[in-house]
């Protein structure tokens, strides 16, 4: 079965608003404890749908051979704009501390303008490291974002949830120096060719 040469772009260009949406239902929402969590279960199952998405695209343009250098740029800032809503997010409602989403969103833009600036003399896909850090971000932020506290319990949901984070953070951080060192050494391999 064919499928349109740009039905993965267009899925990863459909987050961007998705991400947009998701934002303002989960300040809307408001956090655990409220009286009406329905705008922060909406909020939450759009976040979950939107960053599967991220593996749908990956997996059309891999099996149909339609990898594009668009969605190599474009997916990853995708991804960043839907998960940088919700620790944004989560931040706002007091559930995440501002320093965890401050180094996280400084490593995801730092790299992002990074893969702008180098764009003209190649592009830069995701590493394995860094498909591993998105699929643990989107992982937490489900975690965080969905009102399973009656279900699971708080204390269990709390402890699996700051788990969850610092994992998260770390990941980041490691990812972020993976991402560097990886391109010094292609720099220096350029240079010497």
């Amino acid at each position: 079965m064919a499928i349109p040469r740009q039905l993965p772009n267009a899925i990863t260009i459909a987050r961007i608003p998705l991400a947009v949406v998701f934002f303002i239902l989960l300040l809307l929402g408001g956090t655990y404890g409220s009286d009406d969590l329905a705008l922060r279960w909406v909020a939450g199952v759009l976040f979950v749908f939107a960053i599967s998405t991220d593996w749908v695209d990956g997996y059309l343009a891999r099996r149909y051979d339609i990898v594009s250098d668009f969605g190599k740029l474009w997916d990853p800032i995708a991804d960043k704009l839907l998960t940088g809503a919700g620790f944004v997010g989560l931040a706002i409602l007091g559930e995440w501390p501002w320093w965890v989403v401050i180094i996280i969103l400084v490593r995801e833009w730092g790299i992002t303008v990074h893969r702008f600036v180098v764009a003209k003399q190649h592009i830069v896909a995701a590493a394995w490291m860094g498909k591993i850090k998105t699929a643990l971000q989107g992982v937490t932020l489900g975690w965080w974002l969905l009102p399973l506290q009656e279900f699971i319990g708080l204390d269990w949901w709390t402890g699996i949830g700051t788990a969850l984070m610092y994992a998260t953070l770390l990941l980041t951080v490691l990812s972020g120096i993976d991402y560097v060192v990886a391109q010094v050494r292609g720099s220096r391999s350029a240079d010497a060719a």
